[in-house]
């Protein structure tokens, strides 16, 4: 069993749904963004999703694309994210980890080759935003044969005729992008969620992961009452982007001040299900 298979088995078994915070890789620094990565476990995360910069993040809202701009200005390359994976798995082999990002970076890097790499160093899960369903194949036979999990994006466009081919090969879980836009621009209501996740649950029995727009704690207890799990972005770089110093520089307080937000958020996703 997979790690992210393993992981939502367990949170089933205990009746709660799981926090997926975000961090992108090398923001603002890669001293700073390892640090939020070994710390997420400790603050009730409980699988994590790394962002690998990229130069054209069309998906993202500001927030996200600022990140990814600091991430690329420290030099982050897709060789660092992978290697912040492979110290992250010398002191924890249990938590599982998703990569989130664009298809350009593994083409360049060479698709079996990465896939390859991000297997030895320790990734459970891709997350490739431009990766059509028609051309899936580029990914997941390689992805596949090293046991790494392509999770799909499904949208509040895709119609009951377009989902199984979204969905076709997906594994790991489904990742519901609850709004039409990119990132951290607005949340979806809890009507919203409630009209949509079973049109979703019909067609798969992986579990569904809310993101897109969850930022608060409030919000993400509404996500995994309607889904499986709630994922955190941009309100946990926006947190960290107010921390630093006028050059953009890691504050004294920025990696204590991320995870206590992701605590806050851990300790709502914890107890949405005992107040439902």
């Amino acid at each position: 069993m997979s790690r992210i298979a393993a992981r939502f088995a367990q949170l089933k078994a205990e009746g709660r749904g799981a926090l997926i915070p975000f961090l992108e890789a090398w923001d603002p620094d890669a001293a700073t963004s390892m640090a939020l990565l070994r710390g997420m476990p400790g603050a009730g995360a409980d699988l994590i999703e790394i962002g690998c910069p990229f130069t054209d993040p069309m998906a993202d809202g500001p927030t996200v694309q600022l990140a990814a701009k600091r991430g690329l200005a420290a030099g982050a390359t897709m060789a660092h994210t992978l290697a912040m994976v492979r110290e992250f798995r010398r002191e924890n082999d249990t938590i599982p980890i998703i990569l989130m990002g664009y298809l350009n970076p593994i083409l360049s890097y060479g698709v079996e080759r990465f896939c390859k790499d991000a297997g030895i160093c320790g990734v459970d899960g891709l997350i490739v935003v431009d990766l059509p369903s028609e051309e899936a194949d580029l990914l997941v036979p390689h992805a596949t044969a090293h046991a790494i999990d392509v999770i799909r994006l499904v949208a509040p466009t895709t119609d009951a005729k377009r989902l199984p081919l979204v969905l076709d090969g997906s594994s790991g879980f489904v990742y519901y992008v609850s709004i039409t836009g990119v990132t951290g621009t607005r949340t979806a209501s809890a009507d919203e969620l409630a009209a949509a996740i079973p049109l979703v649950r019909k067609a798969t029995k992986l579990p569904i992961a809310i993101g897109f727009g969850v930022r608060s704690p409030a919000q993400a207890a509404a996500a995994v009452q309607a889904a499986d799990a709630a994922v955190v972005a941009s309100a946990l770089l926006d947190t960290l982007a107010g921390s630093l110093d006028e050059y953009g520089r890691a504050g004294p307080d920025t990696v204590r001040l991320v995870l206590d937000q992701v605590r806050e958020l851990a300790e709502a996703v914890r107890a949405a299900r005992l107040t439902a």
